[in-house]
């Protein structure tokens, strides 16, 4: 068991029963400092390795690349809008949020506001408060028999889905990033298009990340696809729905009401056209501000902070190799062996790698993807600083060397089970290295070049070229041993008598460069390399 510890900041106001499932881990140090200045913080960043906060706390590119030290950042909510998600990834920092913690909070909030308006509560909450009855003023209608359309159908989307229909809408609803099964499942309507979904929209509500597809997607044109009594709700982020020609279409009488609870520019200005129109109803981004919530984020986010550290389970990362769940602990042996095979192929090209192919033989359809990765992050640990390469930024790192890098998927196992092949480039000449995952938990190397092999990558491994003739073998043995070099295994392959063979070998401790050299020019011993496993 490693006697490593960790340090990890926490920002902002999160929530305690998170905060405690960090403490409790013996190898973690929480320091709660929920007021720090910017630039207060950017001094002392350099001494955590992870931070935990949630959108009050920006985490700029020169916060990160002061973290010289930092990991994981944990955001305890969904929307990463404050972090530079790009430089993190670049930099090799984790960024994990908490998506699903405050699903519930931000559906009911959808309904509170579409009622609200639709029966102008706001409006007769004011109004009894300044000491007026105006009953006869603020008369609404039912949402009962009304088209409600959702752009977006991941988890909030899909929780006002099952929400709406107890109210008696139709649903209709937009997203092709999902499977026709969803739209069933739901009880929505797919529509092909957006605009399809507008036309028929007496509700719209969006739930949609905000990326660079959705900034603005719903604008003056769209906008003017609704119908005048036709009510739009933005609880997702700010951006998604265009301000300015909300302003337009409600002053126009393009549309009925808007209900609002997230904005561009937060807090929202004191002085912004929205807050002037009776028929808006704007919340101060409440979606995850209930105790619920709060809790779920938290501790959501908490628990995947430790889990990375501890264990270096990378699933919920936002912009770490896609596996999912619980298939990261299952596929953990694999990526080790990955990353062993990119070790092993990196020490035998000639020179620096220009091309990495990864192929994967199993069951497994999402793994190619982080086995590439995994491989990568081996082959290049010896060329940049071994912190500077990990799972979240080894397709950056190979990015910016110009390495060519590609993937292939066979289905079904290998002779020997789960397998992995790498074939490595470096100019003209090309290197294959393989290995399978035996009984899913033992991986072993059984390809180095054209030499099959059955070896544990452990401890350090030395790979020899000779030639096949008598005595190579004890020469070789005799020179570790008088050097204190215990050998745990020795695996001689050939491919035919007499010709070129290739030698193995696993020992418990890494020899000198001097031991590596005497190898070297031994008779009949053609090339000596040596590749640390650890």
């Amino acid at each position: 068991m490693s006697d490593e510890r960790f340090r990890v900041l926490v920002t902002d106001e999160v929530d305690a029963e998170g905060i405690a499932i960090l403490r409790a881990h013996p190898a973690i140090e929480v320091d709660e400092r929920t007021t720090l200045p910017p630039d207060q913080l950017l001094r002392e960043i350099g001494a955590y390795d992870a931070m935990v906060g949630r959108s009050a706390t920006r985490i700029t590119a020169p916060l990160l690349e002061n973290g010289t030290r930092l990991r994981i950042v944990g955001r305890a909510g969904v929307g990463v809008d404050n972090i530079d998600l790009a430089r993190a990834t670049e930099l090799g920092i984790a960024v994990i949020n908490a998506p699903g913690g405050n699903t519930v909070s931000v559906a009911e909030l959808v309904f509170g506001v579409l009622i609200s308006l639709a029966r102008h509560v706001h409006l007769a909450a004011s109004s009894m408060e300044a000491g007026r009855w105006e009953r006869s003023r603020l008369g609404g209608t039912e949402v009962r028999g009304r088209t409600m359309a959702i752009v977006g159908l991941g988890r909030i989307g899909s929780e006002v889905a099952r929400r709406a229909r107890p109210f008696g809408l139709r649903l209709v609803g937009f997203d092709p990033y999902v499977p026709d099964t969803r739209f069933e499942e739901l009880g929505v309507e797919r529509m092909a298009r957006l605009g399809d979904a507008l036309d028929q929209a007496d509700i719209l509500t969006v739930h949609v990340p905000l990326t660079p597809e959705t900034q603005g997607m719903i604008g003056s044109a769209e906008l003017g696809r609704l119908g005048p009594r036709s009510i739009v709700l933005n609880l997702a982020r700010g951006g998604i729905i265009a301000e300015d020609a909300l302003v337009d279409a409600l002053t126009t009488g393009k549309i009925g009401a808007v209900g609002l609870d997230v904005y561009t520019k937060e807090p929202l200005a004191a002085d912004h056209p929205l807050r002037t129109l009776p028929n808006v109803l704007l919340t101060p981004h409440l979606g995850a501000s209930t105790v619920e919530a709060q809790q779920n984020v938290a501790t959501e986010v908490c628990a995947a902070v430790r889990d990375a550290l501890i264990t270096g389970d990378l699933s919920a990362a936002l912009n770490a190799a896609g596996v999912g769940g619980g298939g990261w602990g299952e596929m953990r042996p694999l990526l080790a062996l990955a990353d062993r095979l990119g070790r092993l192929g990196s020490a035998l090209v000639p020179s620096g790698i220009t091309a990495l192919e990864v192929r994967y033989s199993g069951p497994r359809e999402e793994a190619p993807r982080p086995l590439l990765l995994a491989a990568l992050q081996g082959a290049l640990r010896h060329i940049v600083d071994r912190r500077a390469i990990n799972l979240v930024n080894a397709q950056h790192v190979a990015n910016e060397r110009g390495i060519e890098t590609a993937w292939a998927h066979v289905a079904g196992h290998g002779e020997m089970g789960e397998e992995i092949e790498l074939r490595l480039e470096s100019g003209d000449r090309a290197v294959r290295v393989g290995g399978a995952l035996l009984a899913e938990t033992h991986g072993r190397i059984t390809r180095i070049g054209a030499f099959r092999v059955d070896i544990a990558p452990r401890g350090s491994l030395l790979v020899l070229r000779n030639r096949d003739v008598p005595g190579v073998i004890g020469r070789v043995g005799t020179l570790l041993g008088e050097a204190g070099v215990n050998i745990a295994e020795y695996h001689q392959a050939r491919l035919q008598a007499g010709g070129e063979a290739l030698a193995a070998i696993s020992v418990d401790s890494p020899v000198g460069s001097d031991v590596l050299a005497r190898l070297a020019h031994l008779d009949e011993v053609l090339d000596a390399r040596q590749v640390d496993m650890e």
